[in-house]
């Protein structure tokens, strides 16, 4: 790579030609590229797996990335809708800290997003069936491309579907929320050995800021994710992460960088 500092205003200027699309969202995916000289981990998207008491089919790829237009960003209005597949998780995560510091009781309806901020409820329909459920995002995740949102075992019990673990949802926003202000990071890989996290941090840190790695513990062990840039709006986080994608040849995913973070992390 050729070593070149880009600053945090760099960044955004670079990124800020593009604005958000409508209101409906689909999470970063595409065709995944060669892998970067960097170290072989276990995918977290794996681990994933350990959320569900019951068994999840492996994810499949994602459909290449709409293309954003240059429609100015507005605030989204009640009924903002994303549609995409669901999954659930349980044990043993019952009882442990979610993202935003309170404990995860997989019997109340909650459930964890990517970007969505947090205390923001939202009604899930799952499309098969037309059963809908009204949670509270709490938490962040899930940490597979072509899955939206992961809810709590009581939520996907009201949607009917614990069996299939993986089902189409539509998310509809209640209140006037706009999910796409804030602060957001874009994660571009996970480790189970911190040292090749601090590796690949070191590697990229000659051409981005900031960088920083956040430890995270699941039911199969403990994982070191490394986070790229505070870019205010969503917009310019995903241009960001397919500039990522593009030069660096990763599998990026934009998250919101928020407050509170999540325990064990720095």
């Amino acid at each position: 790579m050729t070593a070149r500092r880009l600053s945090f205003g760099a960044v955004l200027v670079m990124v800020s030609a593009c604005g958000i699309g409508c209101a409906a969202r689909r999470p970063v995916a595409g065709n995944t590229p060669p892998a970067p000289a960097q170290p072989t981990e276990t995918s977290e998207a794996t681990s994933e797996k350990a959320k569900k008491d019951t068994g999840i089919p492996p994810a499949t790829p994602a459909p290449a990335p709409a293309r954003r237009g240059k429609t100015p960003v507005v605030p989204a209005p009640a009924g903002y809708t994303e549609e995409g597949n669901a999954s659930w998780y349980g044990n043993p995560f019952h009882g442990r800290r979610a993202s935003n510091g309170e404990i995860y009781d997989m019997n109340k309806l909650t459930a964890a997003h990517r970007t969505l901020p947090f205390e923001t409820m939202v009604r899930v329909t799952n499309l098969s069936n037309n059963k809908s459920t009204v949670v509270r995002i709490t938490d962040r995740g899930p940490f597979v491309e072509n899955r939206i949102i992961d809810l709590s075992q009581a939520a996907a019990r009201e949607i009917e579907s614990i069996g299939p673990g993986v089902v189409r949802v539509r998310l509809e926003v209640l209140g006037n929320v706009d999910p796409t202000e804030g602060y957001f990071t874009v994660q571009v890989g996970a480790f189970r050995d911190r040292g090749n996290a601090e590796r690949l941090r070191d590697r990229l840190s000659v051409s981005y800021t900031p960088i920083f790695i956040q430890q995270y513990d699941v039911a199969d062990g403990t994982f070191y994710r490394v986070r790229v840039g505070k870019i205010s709006g969503e917009s310019a986080a995903q241009e960001f992460a397919e500039q990522l994608r593009a030069k660096e040849g990763f599998s990026p995913m934009v998250l919101r960088l928020d407050e509170v973070p999540a325990p064990g992390g720095n």
